[in-house]
């Protein structure tokens, strides 16, 4: 398979493409939706071609240098939407932990494990289509905590924001917040009822308009054309996104697309590519569904990816830190330290 549900275009059977692809970026230029789609349905012969023009890019903006991010579920399940995707919305069935905003000490525990695994960031999620009074007092009450106590970055998943939520979070201390796209907007209607993409795209603005960064990203292998990856990558970079959590999904038992396998490894670093070259001064994270998805060829998703996360994920386990450890100290990379 080269890519899932859709048949490619030719491809410029010439590997030299990917190099003069790379070097037009470098030279500050973009690349075109018709280039994105040829790097996804590239041959797989030209794939190490490809990830050494693209790591060219990568090299530009990052260096030999992967930053650590670590994953703190803060509430779980109890959700009322309906993400297709999601182990925790209201459609699935799947055994997880569920409970209500975490207290204060575990919070604070979490923030110290990011510490003590190298993280400089930490990312506190809960699920919900949107933060409550309680939580949002909660959130801006601990952030200043921790950063002052750990030094860590904080990147807020709170699920829908209104503009004056965004600005309580930025006068608190939070640094960033993620609101993923997930997927196109062709195609949104199909993993989600219960909100619009344009609901996301609006959260995405109050965070810009209130002065914090924006992680945004999706996930792969939700039943999506190439057509709909491409216009997710092209919208993250009009929008600005300074972070980009790229996701491959893990299909978790109970959840509506359990089952779904159309992804491979190959295909799975093309999109990663492909992020890069839209994207190319951007932090490009390997996110939930690398272990599964990238395999034996997870290392090599560095080439492209300048940021993972360190640990588990919301709700199914990643792969023991010192695997990440050993794979980016292997690959002749260097960890960001915290500044």
């Amino acid at each position: 398979m080269t890519a899932p549900n859709t048949i490619c275009a030719p491809s410029v059977s010439s590997s030299t493409l990917w190099h003069s692809l790379a070097d037009r970026v470098l030279d500050g230029g973009t690349i075109s939706r018709e280039e994105a789609e040829a790097v996804l349905c590239s041959p797989d012969e030209e794939l190490l071609d490809l990830l050494a023009a693209v790591y060219r890019v990568r090299r530009k903006s990052f260096g030999n240098r992967v930053q650590l991010y670590f994953l703190m579920n803060a509430k779980s399940g109890l959700c009322p939407e309906d993400c297709g995707y999601c182990s925790q919305s209201k459609i699935a069935k799947s055994e997880i932990p569920r409970y209500n905003l975490l207290n204060r000490e575990k919070l604070l525990d979490g923030a110290r494990e990011a510490a003590e695994r190298g993280a400089k960031t930490y990312c506190m999620v809960i699920s919900a289509r949107g933060p409550n009074e309680r939580e949002m007092e909660a959130v801006t009450t601990i952030v200043p905590e921790i950063k002052q106590k750990y030094d860590l970055k904080i990147c807020a998943c709170l699920g829908l924001l209104t503009d004056e939520q965004a600005q309580s979070l930025k006068a608190c201390g939070v640094d960033r917040v993620n609101h993923n796209l997930n997927t196109s907007r062709d195609h949104y209607g199909e993993i989600c009822t219960t909100h619009s993409y344009q609901d996301r795209v609006d959260t995405l603005q109050s965070v810009r308009n209130a002065g914090m960064e924006i992680c945004s990203g999706g996930i792969i292998g939700m039943g999506e054309k190439p057509a709909d990856v491409i216009d997710m990558a092209f919208e993250l970079r009009d929008l600005g996104a300074e972070s980009i959590p790229v996701n491959f999904l893990n299909p978790i038992e109970g959840t509506p697309l359990a089952g779904q396998d159309e992804l491979n490894p190959r295909y799975c670093l093309k999109v990663l590519a492909m992020f890069r070259l839209v994207n190319p001064d951007r932090e490009i994270r390997i996110a939930g569904g690398r272990e599964i998805h990238l395999g034996s060829m997870q290392a090599m998703s560095l080439y492209a990816a300048n940021s993972i996360f360190v640990g588990d994920y919301l709700t199914t386990k990643g792969q023991p830190p010192e695997s990440d450890y050993r794979m980016i100290e292997e690959m002749g990379f260097e960890i960001t330290k915290a500044s």
